[in-house]
């Protein structure tokens, strides 16, 4: 090491002596967290110790799981491909799924729109002008139906991000189950169900925080049981991030909500190793290749050692944080849309190289419009040719034990810590959204990033840098604003012919259920059933719990 030290300060002098001649390049070595990029990295900057890679890395499939959760990784599956679709009626929905199934992927990912993620019917006046046009309109038991037809849910995962109104979409999801004649162990899947995000960083929410909790709650409970193949909840960063938080912030702030919704169902009387298997995350891919590597490695490390120290889990899946990762949006451009196909890859590449599980890459037109049928199998065809021609996945954890990797793994960690140390103080994930502070350092490193871009400080190609005069604009999928007025007809025929004593019965009951503590999942399961509506039955539970109104910070 001696000689080590020796040689690194004699090539640092070497350097010096050049830079007098040649200046190095104007921009700032410093990451979007923050974290000091050093010229270069050498054994003093990663692990340089038996005993540090035992502690740190590990092997696959091992505590901490720094270098990914199953001991075969890709060598024994490739992730999950799970493109995210919705649009328009539960019928133009279904044909992109399908076509999307035809075209390889291996698992559902369904985007639902405004209205539906807010517990409004199509036919509510709030809904007007939004029914359809960020993801699929579901109203009712007949949209899920119809949203699902042909496909066995037997065999096809599905993911579902539904978060305030979760519990309904879940119970019109097994209903369907149900009528196909498949077992509800036998469906996989998960249902986002984050909440603490909502309030933080996205804004689809519905009740207050403490009712909220409950619902999620009782998802984990009831699915412990009935479900046990659902994965309950999905605890994001991706929405975090796209807000604009660093790669830090995502992290910190991921894995402080996690702990919120752990200790909740402790709290509820639940095991932990009853229902810690079946939670799992989704991460945001951004643009800096290494610094989201990094980024998923320290948090699998961060996870492994909240649960078996904060926690006193025992069974090892309960360590495991597993992850579907969706590439960066927000870095997507309108300005020369082309350039967005190179970014998904780079982006994508780091989500494989950092051990994903599951992952949905973006389109190229997602910057102007919901993706076309043709852009979406673009996307679909980047991670086919990142899988099969790429040789990522031929071993596993190919960067690990880089020096450059494995210090950032380390310095993301640290500064992570950092955080979620503060957040305890402030009382938790809870009280610290309660209190503005995660809204207001997420506003904050959002509105650094856009002043370094204004400023050209950080380069946007095709945007503040590489710009064309005039651009041809591509075909854009368009959805039609009738898919409202259609809607609003089906509602009003399912309701005329539907019997209206159950569901008034089974609204009833809800409330009831509502205003004691007894799991409101088997109530909505019966309200689903008998054709109660997504909006008659949150309006049920907003009588009880009334509505989530944000202070101003």
């Amino acid at each position: 090491m001696a000689e080590l030290e020796e040689r690194a300060r004699a090539w640092e002098d070497r350097v010096e002596r050049a830079l007098a001649k040649r200046p190095e390049r104007k921009e700032k070595f410093v990451n979007g967290s923050d974290i000091p990029i050093r010229r270069l990295y050498t054994p003093r900057d990663g692990v340089v110790s038996e005993e540090d890679y035992i502690e740190k890395l590990g092997f696959p499939g091992e505590f901490p799981y720094t270098r990914g959760i199953q001991p075969t990784m890709y060598r024994g599956r490739f992730w999950t491909m799970r493109q995210y679709a919705g649009f328009g009626s539960a019928e133009q929905t279904n044909q992109r799924f399908r076509y999307l199934l035809e075209q390889g992927q291996t698992g559902l990912s369904t985007a639902f729109d405004l209205p539906t993620q807010i517990g409004y019917d199509a036919d509510h006046p709030m809904a007007r002008g939004e029914v359809g046009k960020v993801g699929v309109s579901i109203s009712s038991l007949l949209d899920m139906q119809t949203l699902l037809k042909d496909i066995p849910l037997d065999r096809v995962s599905t993911s579902m991000t539904i978060n305030a109104p979760a519990s309904v979409l879940l119970a019109m999801y097994l209903v369907v189950a149900e009528q196909q004649g498949v077992r509800w162990d036998q469906v996989s899947g998960t249902v986002q169900n984050d909440i603490l995000k909502e309030y933080a960083a996205r804004g689809t929410y519905i009740f207050p925080p403490k009712p909220s909790m409950r619902l999620i709650t009782d998802i984990f409970e009831f699915c412990s049981k009935e479900v046990p193949n659902w994965n309950t909840i999905s605890i994001s960063g991706y929405h975090i991030r796209e807000a604009g938080s660093t790669a830090v912030q995502e992290v910190a702030f991921t894995l402080a909500n996690a702990i919120a919704y752990v200790q909740a169902a402790i709290d509820r009387g639940l095991v932990v190793d009853e229902f810690a298997p079946r939670l799992s995350f989704f991460f945001n891919a951004h643009n800096d290749f290494f610094e989201e590597i990094a980024k998923f490695r320290a948090a699998r490390r961060m996870w492994a050692k909240i649960m078996r120290e904060r926690f006193g889990a025992k069974n090892p899946r309960s360590l495991q944080l597993r992850f579907h990762t969706q590439t960066a949006g927000s870095t997507l451009t309108a300005q020369q849309p082309d350039n967005n196909v190179v970014r998904v890859t780079v982006q994508a590449m780091a989500a494989i190289l950092g051990g994903t599980q599951s992952l949905h890459t973006n389109a190229r037109d997602e910057a102007l419009a919901l993706p076309t049928e043709d852009s979406a199998r673009l996307a679909l065809r980047t991670q086919q040719i990142l899988a099969y021609e790429s040789g990522l996945t031929d071993t596993i954890d190919p960067l690990g034990g880089s020096y450059y990797v494995e210090s950032l793994t380390d310095a993301i960690e640290a500064a992570a810590w950092k955080y979620i140390d503060y957040i305890d103080e402030l009382g938790g994930a809870v009280a610290a959204i309660e209190q503005g502070y995660v809204q207001q350092e997420i506003r904050r490193a959002a509105y650094d990033t856009q002043m370094a871009i204004e400023r050209g400080e950080q380069v946007v190609v095709g945007v503040n840098r590489f710009t064309v005069d005039q651009e041809k604009p591509p075909e854009i999928l368009r959805v039609d604003p009738a898919i409202g007025r259609v809607q609003a007809e089906r509602l009003a025929k399912l309701r005329a012919e539907r019997a209206e004593g159950p569901v008034r019965e089974a609204l009833v009951e809800l409330r009831r259920a509502a205003e004691s503590t007894d799991n409101l999942m088997p109530k909505i399961i019966q309200a689903v059933r008998v054709f109660a509506t997504l909006g008659e039955i949150c309006d049920t539970l907003r009588g009880v719990f009334g509505e989530y109104r944000p202070a101003v910070f």
